[in-house]
């Protein structure tokens, strides 16, 4: 199966949330071979965003950030240019009143066409109804 992968869910892959067992089970499918994992390559910018943040709120020590975006950097889904995905998820941004970072998952996910899995339940209620493409991480086996 091809995935779009919210960077949300690879956070969980290094830090524990709910869920995470979900997130590292789709990451060993991933590895497996079972599954395909594709994103906008803005992916790594937001994994290590998040993880400065997670420094900075004193869940982890610095240097763990570091180490923790090796290890996801490490089983990288399929990075896809955002600036041909640009200009959709600009549209779907301004039309939705979302996120743009979010509409770049989506845009990828709607161009090719499969399922976006996320762990952001305010994109899923805002935006399912009309990109039915978008799933939940729970939703996993």
């Amino acid at each position: 199966m091809r995935y779009v992968l919210d960077a949300n869910v690879a956070m969980k892959w290094v830090l524990a949330e709910p869920d995470s067992a979900r997130a590292n089970a789709l990451r060993g499918d991933f590895l497996g071979g079972v599954h395909e994992l594709l994103a906008p390559d803005v992916f790594a910018a937001e994994i290590a965003h998040g993880l400065t943040r997670a420094e900075r709120r004193k869940l982890l020590k610095p240097p763990q950030g570091k180490a923790l975006l090796a290890d996801v950097l490490a089983t990288c889904p399929h990075l896809h240019p955002f600036l041909p995905l640009l200009d959709r998820a600009f549209d779907i941004s301004s039309a939705h009143r979302h996120g743009l970072y979010d509409c770049l998952y989506i845009a990828l996910a709607e161009q090719e066409s499969c399922e976006l899995v996320t762990a952001d339940d305010k994109l899923i209620k805002n935006l399912k109804t009309r990109f039915p493409f978008i799933g939940s991480l729970a939703m996993l086996p």
